[in-house]
C-alpha cells in the first residue's frame, strides 16, 4: 500500500522539527489575525514522477477577514510549478511574495512565502495567501497589525518562533480580536486598539494611551516577566476597582534581543463576576444539603430514640426500617454537601449503605456477606436519593429473607420455613451496576432460601417491597423485575434486576 504524501512528509521529520512545528501551530490564531489572510503550512515531499512538492499540513483561517478557501486544504498536494514561491522559500531560506494565478480558484492569489527555521536548516514554509482584490486603502489599525505580522515572521526566518519555552495560557485568554497595544523595547505604549483603548477606559484609564509606559496603567509586571524570560507571559489582573483584564504579552524579538512586544488585552470582568455568582450559589447548595443532612440525622435520632422505648417488637422495628430509610437519603445530601454540582457519584452512595445495612441487621444469626462490582457511573441528584432508598429496602429485604436463620420476614409476611436439610452457611449478596449513559441497571442478587411458592412480589403488602416498586415506576421511571434462582433445592436465590433511565435514549 503506498504512503499517503501528507504520512510521508510527517514521517521524514525528526522528533524535534516535528516539535518545533508543533509548537508554530500554537501560534496560527494570532498570526492570522494579525495578517488579515490564510495561513498555510507547508512541507516539502517527492512526488514520484512529478518531482519534488509541498504537501499541505496545516491551514487556518482568520477571524478579522474573510478566507479565500472555503474547501478544507489539509492532505492537499501542490507541486513547485503550482506554488514556486513557496518552493523558492524553501530552498533559499529566505521571504518571498508575488502573485500566482490559482486555476482552482479562477483568481489571483497574493503569496508570501515565510521558511521556518529551526538551527540551521528550514523546516517547512508558512504561506500567507490573500485575494488580490481592488482595497481602499489601510488604515491605522490595519497598517500596525501587518507590520506586527513582519516582525514576526522575521522571528519565523531567523527561528526565534515558535518561542523555546512553553507558555501558561490562561483559559479566557486574549485575542487580537479583543484589544491590543503595541510597545517598544523600553515598555513605552507606541499603538493602541480601539478595543484596547475601551477596555483601558472601562478601567478609569481614559485619555490618550500611546506614549504612556505599561507600568503607569498597572501592566508593568507582565512586561518585566516578558522582557526578561524572552517569552510570553499571561496574567490576569484588576485595573481600577472594579476591571478584570486578562493579558497576554508576546516579546518581538530581532536576534534574541527584545525590540518591543505586543500585549494583547480582554476585559473578563463579566466573566468573573459570573463565576463569582456561580462559587456563591455552589457555595449556598452545599450548605443547603449539609443542613438537610443534619436535619435528616436528627430526626432519625429522635426516631431511634422513641423506638429504644418502644416494647412491641413489629413496632420497633417498624421504627428501625424508618431510621434506615431516612439515613439513606441522608447520605446522598452528605456527598452533595461535600461536591460542586447537583450529580453524584453513585459508587459514593452504595458502600455506606452497605455498611449501614450490615451494622445494624447482619449478625451470627443472619451471616449476610455483599459483593460490589460493576460501575454505576454518575447520576442525578433525584435519582440517587430514590435508588438509595430502593438498594436500602431490597438490600435489608435480603437480610431479612434470604438467611436460612429466618423463621417469618418482616411486615407480616411469612418466610419460607427452616428444615434441617437447608446449609445455614452465610448468604452471599452480589450488587452489580451497569450504566451506558442511557440506562442504568441494577441488579441484587443473592443465594438464599427465596421467595415461597406462588409468592407474587408485585401484590405483597410488604412495606419495604410496595416503596420498592412504587419509588422505581414512578419516582425513577424505570422498570422492576423479581427473577427467581436457580440455585440448588432449599437455596435457590433471588434476583432483582432494576432498569433506570439517565440519558437521553
Amino acid at each position: 500500500m503506498a504512503v499517503s504524501p501528507l504520512v510521508e512528509a510527517f514521517e521524514s521529520l525528526s522528533d524535534a522539527d516535528r516539535s518545533h512545528l508543533e509548537g508554530l501551530v500554537g501560534w496560527w490564531a494570532l498570526l492570522a489575525d494579525l495578517c488579515f489572510a490564510d495561513l498555510v503550512l507547508y512541507l516539502p515531499v517527492d512526488l514520484g514522477h512529478d518531482g519534488d512538492g509541498f504537501v499541505i499540513v496545516d491551514h487556518l483561517r482568520p477571524v478579522t477577514a474573510q478566507t479565500v478557501y472555503p474547501s478544507e486544504l489539509v492532505g492537499e498536494v501542490r507541486t513547485t510549478a503550482r506554488r514556486p514561491l513557496v518552493a523558492e522559500a524553501y530552498r533559499t531560506g529566505r521571504a518571498v511574495q508575488g502573485e500566482i494565478d490559482s486555476a482552482w480558484l479562477g483568481e489571483h492569489i497574493q503569496v508570501r512565502a515565510i521558511p521556518v527555521r529551526r538551527g540551521d536548516h528550514v523546516v517547512a514554509v508558512v504561506s500567507r495567501e490573500s485575494a488580490s482584490l481592488l482595497r481602499r486603502e489601510a488604515g491605522e489599525l490595519e497598517q500596525t497589525y501587518l507590520a506586527v505580522f513582519d516582525r514576526f515572521a522575521a522571528m519565523l526566518v531567523s527561528g526565534e518562533l515558535p518561542f523555546a519555552a512553553a507558555e501558561d495560557r490562561l483559559p479566557d485568554g486574549p485575542r487580537v480580536g479583543d484589544g491590543v497595544l503595541v510597545v517598544d523595547s523600553v515598555g513605552s505604549i507606541t499603538y493602541s486598539s480601539p478595543n484596547a483603548n475601551s477596555a483601558l477606559t472601562r478601567a478609569g484609564l481614559g485619555g490618550k494611551v500611546t506614549g504612556r509606559r505599561l507600568d503607569e496603567i498597572g501592566l508593568g509586571t507582565v512586561a518585566i516577566d516578558a522582557f526578561a524570560t524572552r517569552r510570553p507571559t499571561s496574567i490576569e489582573t484588576e485595573l481600577g476597582s472594579e476591571t478584570i483584564v486578562s493579558v497576554r504579552c508576546i516579546p518581538l524579538l530581532v536576534h534574541r534581543r527584545v525590540t518591543g512586544a505586543v500585549v494583547l488585552i480582554r476585559d473578563v470582568s463579566d466573566i468573573r463576576s459570573r463565576d463569582r455568582l456561580l462559587i456563591s450559589k455552589d457555595a449556598t447548595i452545599r450548605e443547603i444539603h449539609h443542613r438537610v443532612k443534619n436535619n435528616l440525622q436528627t430526626i432519625s435520632s429522635l426516631l431511634r430514640l422513641h423506638g429504644r422505648r418502644l416494647a412491641e417488637p413489629s413496632a420497633r422495628q417498624a421504627i428501625e426500617e424508618s431510621v434506615r430509610r431516612i439515613r439513606s437519603i441522608a447520605l446522598v445530601h452528605e456527598i452533595l454537601s461535600r461536591e460542586s454540582g447537583d450529580d453524584v457519584v453513585f459508587a459514593d452512595v452504595v458502600r455506606p449503605l452497605v455498611r449501614m445495612v450490615e451494622d445494624a441487621l447482619v449478625s451470627p444469626d443472619r451471616p449476610v456477606r455483599f459483593r460490589i462490582s460493576g460501575d454505576a457511573g454518575v447520576v442525578a441528584s433525584p435519582i440517587a436519593t430514590s435508588l438509595a432508598v430502593v438498594l436500602t429496602e431490597l438490600l435489608q429485604n435480603v437480610v431479612e429473607h434470604a438467611s436460612p436463620a429466618v423463621e417469618s420476614g418482616a411486615d407480616g409476611d411469612e418466610g419460607p420455613e427452616r428444615g434441617d436439610e437447608i446449609d445455614p452457611d452465610e448468604v452471599h449478596v452480589d450488587i452489580t451496576f451497569r450504566n451506558d449513559g442511557r440506562t442504568l441497571v441494577v441488579e441484587v442478587v443473592d443465594d438464599g432460601v427465596g421467595f415461597p411458592a406462588g409468592f407474587d412480589w408485585e401484590s405483597t403488602h410488604s412495606l419495604g417491597l410496595t416503596i420498592v416498586r412504587t419509588l422505581v415506576t414512578t419516582e425513577l421511571d424505570g422498570s422492576i423485575d423479581l427473577v427467581g434462582g436457580a440455585g440448588p433445592v432449599g437455596r435457590p436465590g433471588a434476583r432483582f434486576r432494576i432498569r433506570v433511565p439517565v440519558g437521553p435514549a
